[in-house]
């Protein structure tokens, strides 16, 4: 896209010198300071930047904290994002749990963590942000677009051109669950890797949506993979401890941290699912799912029911595909239409696994002490 092309190429003219350009395809950074608005971090150092953004209409000042540990040795610049939905909470805990870390002390590269980036949807609740658009439909944005696109705009111009990978934090939406997965562009090679190396049981391998950070960091040639896990505006214990664990098996993978003494993340083999399919309400009532996440279904199998509250008349939900539930409706009221199991599909249906299995593969994956959530003295 040559509105991406253009963007790039102007703020790198405006803020980065010759002798410290930023190499937007290539794996590692130079030994220089990291230049993020007005202020640099140089190599050793750990900022917390408060970036201004439009302030709301009572006039009150809107800023996005963003956190940057740029390391003393060479290694990859690595975004963290979470909040583009500002009502998707568990992507803000996980960075959370991450900065606690003593680990970052013996860091390669820079990591930049941004917990909140739509800091307007987070404050009233909502995905969306004040003028009702998604955040992550508009990108690269525009200087002279609307809000949405505005800051869209400012997180490329600040952020994305100096990152060369980016882990890009979701859960379902309102009343949606998700199982912990990654959603990747396999055909970049790049990208298949740092999938793979963040050691989930399923990898959902899909294209970019338009307008996404997605498909703008592909343009970029920058590796960015979306990982899923949890339901909006509720924190999951799961979902969270399987971030964290991912993010660090990532930058161990990179090399951003020393090498572990333990190979018990990495010795997961993902599944890759090559489609997905919502079945949805044949008929508006009360829901009874008979299948949780991570559970089997086959296609033409009865997966649930809908009942009508006022009488006995039950309608038998009918699973479409055959594949793995990754996302399932958690509200009982339901519609005609509404979208109740979402059902990751294989090529090769002998790699999918039981329910049991898929959550065995999580279980050491999420287990080990707290102590990343104890309290400061």
């Amino acid at each position: 896209m040559k509105i991406i092309q253009n963007l790039v190429k102007q703020k790198l003219e405006e803020k980065v010198k010759a002798e410290k350009s930023y190499k937007l395809n290539v794996m590692v950074k130079t030994s220089v300071p990291v230049i993020i608005g007005d202020t640099k971090i140089f190599p050793g150092e750990k900022k917390l930047i408060e970036l201004s953004i439009s302030g709301i209409y009572t006039q009150s000042p809107i800023s996005i904290p963003v956190h940057v540990i740029n390391g003393k040795k060479d290694g990859p610049v690595l975004l963290i994002i979470a909040g583009i939905h500002g009502d998707e909470i568990n992507g803000i805990e996980i960075i959370r749990r991450l900065l606690r870390s003593s680990k970052f002390k013996n860091l390669n590269g820079t990591l930049i963590a941004i917990p909140i980036i739509n800091i307007y949807g987070f404050i009233s609740l909502s995905r969306y942000l004040p003028d009702r658009r998604d955040l992550n439909r508009s990108f690269p944005g525009s200087e002279k677009g609307s809000l949405a696109s505005r800051l869209a705009n400012m997180l490329m111009s600040e952020i994305i051109v100096k990152c060369t990978h980016v882990i890009d934090l979701h859960t379902g939406a309102i009343h949606r669950s998700n199982l912990p997965h990654v959603r990747a562009n396999l055909e970049n090679k790049n990208t298949k890797k740092i999938a793979k190396s963040f050691s989930l049981p399923i990898i959902l391998d899909n294209k970019s949506i338009d307008g996404s950070l997605r498909q703008a960091c592909d343009e970029l040639n920058i590796p960015l993979i979306l990982y899923e896990g949890g339901e909006a505006l509720r924190f999951d214990e799961l979902s969270i401890r399987a971030g964290v664990k991912g993010i660090r098996n990532v930058m161990h993978y990179l090399d951003m941290l020393p090498t572990r003494t333990t190979k018990k993340a990495s010795s997961i083999l993902p599944k890759i699912g090559k489609s997905s399919k919502w079945t949805r309400a044949p008929t508006s009532g009360i829901f009874h799912p008979m299948k949780q996440l991570g559970e089997q279904v086959e296609k033409g199998e009865s997966i649930g029911i809908i009942v009508n509250p006022f009488g006995t008349e039950e309608t038998s939900i009918i699973s479409l595909t055959s594949g793995i539930i990754i996302g399932r409706n958690n509200i009982p009221m339901v519609n005609e239409g509404d979208a109740l199991f979402h059902i990751v599909s294989f090529k090769d249906t002998s790699s999918i696994s039981p329910k049991i299995e898929v959550l065995e593969e999580l279980g050491p994956y999420i287990s080990g002490p707290l102590f990343d959530i104890q309290t400061t003295k």
